[in-house]
């Protein structure tokens, strides 16, 4: 497997991930918000507060692990960008 095939296996497998934990914290968790409110964190239902800092904080999370994980990938494979370290 030459190069670029591998780089771009070894991306998509890293974007599917990142698709499935999205999908889990912005659909799957409010599925289920019915059922989870009979826990509670910090006083409030538990769906409450996966939906309104849970989720965002989740999702802030995957953006840079997706990017400091695709930069790795890069990285690895020769297709990382010039830095300039002062």
């Amino acid at each position: 497997m030459s190069n670029k095939e591998s780089h771009w296996v070894k991306t998509k497998n890293h974007m599917f991930v990142t698709l499935v934990i999205w999908f889990f914290f912005s659909i799957v968790i409010f599925m289920f918000g019915e059922s989870i409110n009979n826990a509670s964190f910090l006083g409030y239902p538990l769906a409450y507060y996966m939906s309104a800092q849970g989720s965002l904080a989740a999702f802030v999370i995957l953006i840079f692990w997706f990017a400091n994980k695709q930069e790795k990938i890069d990285d690895e494979h020769g297709y990382g960008g010039e830095r300039e370290d002062s």
